[in-house]
Order: C-alpha cells, then sequence, then structure tokens
C-alpha cells in the first residue's frame, strides 16, 4: 500500500506496516510547521515504489516490517536516492540495533516508546544534516573513547569502497605499511586515504580515527 501527497515543506516518506502508527505520526507531522508527508508504505517494496514518483528529504523508517527486521532497506534506499536522510523509528532496542542502522546508512535512530517531542526533535536533528540518537548511546556505545561519536562523526557508509575498506583495516589494527602491502599501494596513498577518511568523517586527529574505526569494526 503507498498513499502519496506532497508540498513545498520538508518531505517524508513513512515506512511502516502498522495503519494506526502511520496515521499517528501523519496527525503529528501535519500540526508541524515546515514538514509535509509525501508519501507513506506499509512495505519496503512499497517504500522503494514511492521513490519513483516523490523524493522525501526524509525517511521515518521501522525495520520490523513483515515480521522481520530488513536493514537492507535502508541500504536500497540510500542506493536510489542517495541524499535521503533516514530516521529508524523502531521498537528494538537501539543498544542493539542503532549502531547496525547507522552503519546501514541511517542517520538517526529512536524508540517508539519515546515521547512525540522527543520524535520531532529527531526528525529536525536528521533534517539538518545531525546524526540523532538517545543520549544514552551517546554516554554508551558511541562514547567509549570519552567524546560523542554519533553526534560529532559521519556515518563511515558515505565513504568509498576504497576507503571504507582502509578504514576497516585501520580499525583491526593495521599500520599504514601494512595496510598499504595488503592493498598493493604506496605508504603515500594510504595517507592519503587516511586524510580523505578523517575529512569526511569529521575526526580531528589521527588517533580519533583508530579509535572509530576499531569502535565500528567491533559492532559488525
Amino acid at each position: 500500500m503507498m498513499n502519496q501527497t506532497c508540498n513545498a515543506a520538508a518531505r517524508i516518506l513513512v515506512v511502516d506496516d502498522h495503519p494506526i502508527v502511520r496515521f499517528g505520526i501523519r496527525q503529528l507531522i501535519d500540526a508541524e510547521p515546515g514538514m509535509q508527508i509525501c508519501a507513506e508504505a506499509d512495505s519496503a517494496g512499497a517504500a522503494l515504489e514511492a521513490l519513483e514518483s516523490v523524493t522525501p528529504d526524509l525517511a521515518l523508517v521501522d525495520l520490523s516490517l513483515a515480521g522481520h527486521t530488513d536493514l537492507e532497506l535502508i541500504r536500497r534506499l540510500r542506493e536510489l536516492v542517495p541524499t535521503l536522510r533516514i530516521l529508524v523509528l523502531s521498537m528494538h532496542d537501539e543498544a542493539l540495533f542503532a549502531a547496525r542502522a547507522l552503519r546501514a546508512g541511517a542517520r538517526g535512530y529512536i524508540m517508539k516508546q519515546e515521547a512525540i517531542g522527543g520524535l520531532i526533535r529527531a526528525m529536525r536533528t536528521v533534517l539538518g544534516g545531525q546524526v540523532y540518537v538517545s543520549e544514552m548511546m551517546n554516554r554508551t556505545s558511541f562514547q567509549r573513547s570519552g567524546e560523542s561519536w554519533a553526534t560529532r562523526a559521519a556515518c563511515p557508509e558515505d565513504l568509498s569502497e576504497r576507503e571504507l575498506t582502509v578504514f576497516e583495516l585501520i580499525g583491526r589494527g593495521n599500520s599504514t605499511a601494512a595496510i598499504a602491502g595488503q592493498l598493493e599501494v604506496s605508504i603515500k596513498t594510504v595517507e592519503t586515504y587516511r586524510a580523505t577518511i578523517r575529512t569526511k568523517l569529521n575526526l580531528r586527529t589521527a588517533a580519533e580515527l583508530v579509535r572509530f574505526a576499531t569502535i565500528w569494526v567491533e559492532n559488525l
């Protein structure tokens, strides 16, 4: 099932297989200035079909469609619309799924039991180009190095295929020389990759790069 309307405000695609949930979200967003639902979908297939006729700014996605968790939908949505910002709205514990969703390409994760104001805040955060997770997540899995990685670092999925390979090798403890040997490139080339990765991920130092890469690999 797919239902579409569209206005000039920030365009929202809602993907949830429960009609009552979609109705509640529509009521909430319709009352919010600067936002407008441009499509609704009750399945992964309907969500992908919707992108053939609308270009949303943000997709609000429930991962539990048709009785199973579908992280692949996030990847497919980003492939079709690379600029699409995705916020996951889920019943699943964020401690188990938030990191996976962010690695798949989502820019935020919020649980369904959050207050209404929390959902709007999360949507505006993601629409503003930032990453949204709960404060608890910031204090745990994304703050192991003493910093709020989720709110400052960009998503590794935004890296090119070769950059992502280098990033993973860094996270697995390989030195620059070791990476150069494995990829059969020069050390200078690897150093260039490292500098580009730091820039793309908003990481200030080489030490931050190593810590973030290590955290990412641990959660694969």
